[in-house]
């Protein structure tokens, strides 16, 4: 890797010869922010959970539509937590795209995640990126990244979106979700997507997957449809409620396959009243 030239990107702090889980995301979801090793880390775990692909973008998917609902209802203001590469179909793109004006702050934990952030977003000072854990609530809403863009007199949305379910029941979700719920003014939206299954249709030959992603990505625990509605608690969910995630109001038949009515994972937008 020493030999690949360095885009502007790249800071140059960044080891670009080790891989790095946000730039695989980042080439999953056919962005442009990655380098040969990740892909090669990226086409492995592929090679061994071929539906993860597609479970990845569902989850993106879902991300455009729940901030273009929130848009719709004229929000204005997003603070995206676990936000990784802000890569293809990003919040502010999406939303700028309806509000040049419209301002966000991504958050992630991860520093090859931020630094990347920092690198693109240069020049837009209408988004800010913070590098914390989204766990500590109070950390992240008094920081000067969120104080400085974000007006907590007017709504926001709440995006955590691929995120609650790399966070186990001993962190308690629904503490934290409460802690942002509690933060935000009325009129404020959550959104949430969270892998997950019925009771009673989990298949046995779904295991070797899950391990395989929990080994080689990140430890994931699956919720239940009524457990990601319980994380709704002190929101009025939006139509259609706790959906599979390429139900959750689809906007055309590419948003849908055959396998969607059993997707792993569910999809959500409450509003808090």
């Amino acid at each position: 890797m020493d030999t690949v030239e360095r885009p502007n990107w790249a800071p140059g702090d960044i080891d670009l010869g080790r891989p790095s889980i946000a730039r695989v995301y980042d080439y999953w979801l056919g962005g442009a922010h990655n380098f040969a090793i990740d892909r090669a880390v990226g086409d492995k775990v592929l090679a061994d959970v071929p539906i993860l692909k597609n479970v990845i973008l569902n989850h993106r998917a879902f991300l455009r539509r729940a901030v273009r609902f929130m848009l719709s209802q004229g929000i204005r203001q997003f603070l995206d937590l676990g936000s990784g590469i802000p890569t293809v179909g990003n919040v502010h793109e999406i939303a700028q795209a309806t509000d040049p004006g419209a301002r966000v702050v991504y958050v992630d934990i991860d520093a090859v995640a931020v630094a990347h952030s920092r690198a693109i977003l240069t020049g837009n000072e209408l988004v800010n990126v913070l590098q914390t854990d989204v766990r500590d609530a109070k950390q992240v809403l008094k920081s000067p990244e969120v104080q400085g863009l974000l007006d907590f007199d007017q709504p926001i949305g709440v995006l955590m979106v691929a995120l609650l379910h790399f966070v186990p029941d001993s962190d308690d979700p629904h503490g934290i979700v409460a802690d942002y719920r509690d933060a935000i003014p009325s009129g404020s939206y959550l959104a949430v997507s969270h892998a997950g299954y019925e009771e009673g249709e989990w298949d046995p030959a779904w295991d070797d997957a899950k391990t395989t992603y929990n080994r080689g990505v990140s430890e994931m625990t699956y919720r239940k449809k009524q457990d990601v509605g319980a994380l709704f608690d002190g929101f009025e969910l939006v139509e259609p409620g706790v959906a599979r995630l390429p139900l959750w109001q689809p906007e055309s038949p590419d948003d849908l396959d055959e396998n969607s009515a059993r997707f792993l994972g569910f999809g959500a937008v409450g509003r808090k009243p």
